[in-house]
């Protein structure tokens, strides 16, 4: 496996762009739910993608998943999101990583996001180098995506995996 797709989503909204972004990335690149997601990552692995809905401008923990699920969400993820995760991850200095995030459109100029702050725990864990971070907006906590972002994620996919020069033969 050359690249691979993590992602933590409460509503599907976040699940649907990091479909998007593999299929920018090209045939083939597995999409794994962060319950799913491998650790340590496999040794053959060249670049990341890690994205997670925002929860109060970072990514979301036990107490903003717990609110989540009061608010009607699925309790799948109540005990490991992305934060965790990363927790989890030995440093690696050989992997390309981007992160992204989908945050409700309305507080698009508030500060912080859920990429960023997976961008600083990346960076904290030496867990690869960091090419890039991307937000997608959503209309309301529970969606829907805003017109256009799964082909803006696509795109976002497409612009990653040039920045990273291409995959290895037999992705």
């Amino acid at each position: 496996m050359s690249a691979l797709v993590i992602y933590e989503s409460w509503w599907g909204n976040t699940r649907a762009i990091a479909e998007a972004v593999a299929e920018g990335l090209g045939p083939d690149v597995p999409v794994v739910d962060v319950i799913a997601a491998p650790a340590p990552l496999p040794p053959e692995l060249e670049l990341l993608v890690l994205g997670g809905p925002t929860h109060a401008f970072s990514m979301s923990r036990d107490a903003t998943r717990k609110d989540a699920v009061e608010h009607g969400a699925p309790p799948g993820h109540i005990t490991r999101g992305i934060r965790e995760w990363l927790d989890d991850q030995e440093g690696r200095d050989d992997i390309d990583v981007a992160t992204f995030d989908t945050r409700v459109a309305k507080v698009r100029r508030l500060p912080g996001s859920a990429a960023k702050a997976a961008a600083r725990s990346v960076k904290r864990h030496h867990l690869g180098r960091l090419i890039d971070e991307e937000s997608f907006y959503v209309e309301d906590r529970e969606g829907p995506l805003l017109d256009g972002e799964l082909e803006r994620a696509r795109d976002w996919g497409a612009s990653i995996l040039s920045r990273h020069g291409g995959l290895s033969p037999g992705v």
